[in-house]
């Protein structure tokens, strides 16, 4: 591990300039630009406290990193080996919550808007008799997973979603009155952002999110149509994944300078659309607090990004935190519980005293960490 404290105790007297944490991952540093680090206790977090949240996550099968950032600053990180700091991992659906980035950012240039129909983009792919559902399908229905199926669309031979596949497949509700949570759609509208940008999404967003936020080499997998994924496929370092949720708990800021709208950024975050009742949400609470565009709500007024096997970017605006997460686990209630448990009550309005025998538990408690085996 290349963490916090390796920076922040060079400041104390408890690490000398020079020398190594032991147990420290050097053979994959992170090649973009750091966040600036600090000690839990200077923004307001016992060290002790994410002892308890390491020591709780440790129970989780498997877990690959975290990330903790309070007030800008990272307090604590760690990569259970073989994983490290430069080593990308797929993100899964967390990819969702960029792709509606670059559709925001699409927008925000007047390339496109949030109630344009979806057929519009598509003439050569719209099925010859097209219901009156699909036709009523916008830019907005896709992004709040309410375009009007009942499942998704079936895929091409090579498991890629088809916008033709999408648009054949029957458009049971009205667009905009069902949540059914849907990767083909997240699809389309990577696809959307092409026909009006002549580029893929990786493409459009690296000049406009990636480059500034210092996020190095991002890797997005494109279809055999020529568009990124969209709804999966992007893989990134842990610390990329907490810039982006910095980012949006900043406003769409970054060093002073906008990157996003906030009016963007309020309304894809905030709950556009239930989804207590639907079924991808009844398995934990963390899943049935509404959804945005392609963001999730949390508990705690929280918001999140999140993709299967554990993928998490936690925003909790009323603590100042972002929690960025990689894993690949089947119990991702147990990762928020921890998060809850542990961190959120936590989190002080002010410092603590410093507290060096405790930061050397943490880093003690972090140094070790193996991945093991996902248990079913």
């Amino acid at each position: 591990m290349v963490g916090y404290l390796a920076a922040a105790l060079l400041g104390t007297g408890i690490l000398m300039p020079g020398k190594l944490l032991a147990g420290t991952q050097t053979d994959a540093p992170y090649a973009g630009t750091p966040l600036p680090r600090s000690t839990p206790e200077a923004q307001g977090i016992s060290s002790a406290a994410i002892v308890q949240f390491v020591q709780a996550v440790e129970k989780i099968n498997t877990l690959h990193s975290f990330m903790i950032v309070r007030h800008g600053r990272v307090i604590a990180d760690a990569w259970w080996q073989p994983e490290a700091p430069g080593k990308p991992h797929v993100m899964w659906s967390l990819s969702k919550s960029f792709n509606s980035t670059a559709v925001g950012l699409a927008i925000a240039e007047g390339k496109l808007n949030l109630d344009d129909h979806v057929l519009k983009f598509f003439p050569d792919q719209t099925p010859p008799d097209p219901s009156d559902n699909l036709k009523a399908l916008t830019v907005r229905d896709l992004l709040t997973m309410s375009g009007g199926q009942t499942n998704e669309a079936p895929r091409t031979t090579n498991g890629e979603p088809d916008v033709k596949m999408f648009l054949a497949h029957p458009f049971v509700y009205k667009p905009g009155t069902h949540f059914v949570y849907n990767t083909p759609g997240a699809y389309v509208l990577s696809a959307i952002v092409t026909k009006v940008t002549g580029q893929t999404s990786l493409e459009y967003l690296k000049p406009r999110l990636f480059e500034p936020l210092g996020i190095a080499d991002p890797q997005w997998t494109n279809s055999a149509e020529g568009y990124s994924l969209g709804g999966y496929g992007l893989n990134l370092c842990t610390e990329d994944l907490a810039k982006f949720g910095q980012l949006y708990l900043q406003k769409g800021k970054w060093n002073g300078r906008r990157l996003i709208p906030a009016k963007w950024v309020k309304a894809a975050t905030s709950k556009q659309v239930p989804n207590d009742d639907a079924g991808h949400s009844k398995r934990s609470i963390d899943w049935r607090q509404g959804y945005g565009f392609q963001f999730w709500r949390c508990t705690h007024n929280a918001f999140r990004g999140d993709g299967a096997h554990g993928q998490l970017c936690v925003i909790i605006p009323d603590k100042d935190v972002v929690i960025a997460i990689t894993a690949d686990t089947d119990k991702f209630q147990d990762e928020m519980n921890a998060i809850w448990t542990n961190l959120y009550p936590a989190f002080q309005s002010t410092a603590l005293p410093d507290d060096p025998t405790a930061q050397t538990q943490l880093t003690q408690a972090t140094a070790a960490l193996v991945a093991h085996p996902l248990k079913k």
